[in-house]
Formats: structure tokens, C-alpha cells, sequence
């Protein structure tokens, strides 16, 4: 069978890696769509994926198509078991390591983080160097965007802005000091 239950799911921090699409062909593949940085290691024969509710789905094969993935799941054996799972978020518990030297993190460690805005009275100096900053707000949520992560700031005043999730704009972030830093243009925030 497919699935199984596990005991205690809401007792997990979860990831999320995929939502099961559409079926491919006639066997049991489906069609993924991937929120993960690492598809090739998520979609290995004998990965387990989960679900909320606690029913797990092992990786029997997968395959990358153009740039989508396509997956089967052990005891999913035909069209209507895959078409039965379209919609399905899929899991996986998250792994730590002390010896991450990249400075790797998940998007939901994100939620939490003051957003500050460094100011400068030299153009030249960077955000490290820096040392007066603003509070633009606190991250709220981090949302999936069609072409990048999306990052909703909740300002001072209540107001709300989401804010791309790239380099350019979010040049740093500290965990351990609980901040991150924003260059936004002009406009992006509703305070600013």
C-alpha cells in the first residue's frame, strides 16, 4: 500500500517539498510540483515523503521531464490511485547540522526575523559596516511566488508588504541574531 499512518504528525516540524498534479500516463506516475532545493534527494527511490495527517509515500521512481519532475510512489499502481492524489502536499522532517558551513537555512526559519533597514550617510559603506539601522518591521509569512519566495513584512504600523526574496534585496540573513537585512527600492514597503 501506498500510505501509512504515523503517530503524532502535528508533533513534527515539517517541510514541505511537493504538491502532487496531474497523473502521467497510465501506470501511477504523477506530475510534481517542486518546493525544494534538492529534487534529486527528495525523489530517490526509497525516500519517504509525508503528509499532515501522517500517512507516508515512498518514492518507487522518479524522473526529471523538461523542468518538471515526474514521480511514482510505491502501491500507486494506476491512472485513478494518482488521479486521487492531486492536490497533495508532501513533507519531509527537517535535518539540522551542526556543521553546515554554508550558512544553509529553511524558508520557515524566516518567520519571526526583524527586517532592518541599514542607513548610511556614506553611499559606499555596506550593511556590515553600517551602524545605525530602522526596524522596517517583522517577517509574518513566506509565501511561494511564481518566479521567486516571497516574503511578507508586517510593518510597524500594521501594514503589510511582500517582498521578493532575492539577493538583491535581502543581502543578509543572521539566525542567531534574529534579523535580517533589507535594501528595498523605493515604494516596495508602505512605510517607506
Amino acid at each position: 500500500m501506498a500510505e501509512q499512518h504515523n503517530e503524532d504528525p502535528q508533533q513534527r516540524e515539517l517541510l514541505r517539498v511537493c504538491r502532487i498534479g496531474r497523473a502521467q500516463g497510465l501506470k501511477g506516475e504523477v506530475n510534481v510540483r517542486v518546493f525544494t532545493d534538492e529534487p534529486e534527494e527528495r525523489f530517490a527511490p526509497g525516500s519517504v515523503l509525508l503528509t499532515r495527517d501522517g500517512r507516508e509515500f515512498t518514492v518507487a521512481k522518479s524522473r526529471k521531464f523538461k523542468e518538471r519532475w515526474i514521480v511514482l510512489f510505491k502501491g500507486v499502481a494506476d491512472r485513478n490511485a494518482s488521479e486521487a492524489l492531486n492536490g497533495t502536499d508532501l513533507y519531509v522532517e527537517p535535518v539540522y547540522s551542526d556543521d553546515d558551513e554554508d550558512g544553509g537555512f529553511y524558508m520557515e526559519d524566516l518567520i519571526g526575523l526583524e527586517a532592518r533597514i541599514y542607513e548610511s550617510d556614506d553611499s559606499s559603506a555596506d550593511a556590515d559596516t553600517a551602524g545605525s539601522y530602522v526596524v522596517a518591521g517583522k517577517v509574518t509569512d513566506v509565501i511561494d511566488g511564481p518566479a521567486q519566495d516571497l516574503l511578507q513584512i508586517t510593518e510597524p504600523s500594521g501594514a503589510e508588504s511582500l517582498v521578493p526574496f532575492v539577493e538583491e534585496i535581502v543581502p543578509e540573513v543572521d539566525l542567531e541574531e534574529g534579523y535580517l537585512v533589507l535594501t528595498p527600492p523605493n515604494g516596495l514597503l508602505q512605510d517607506r
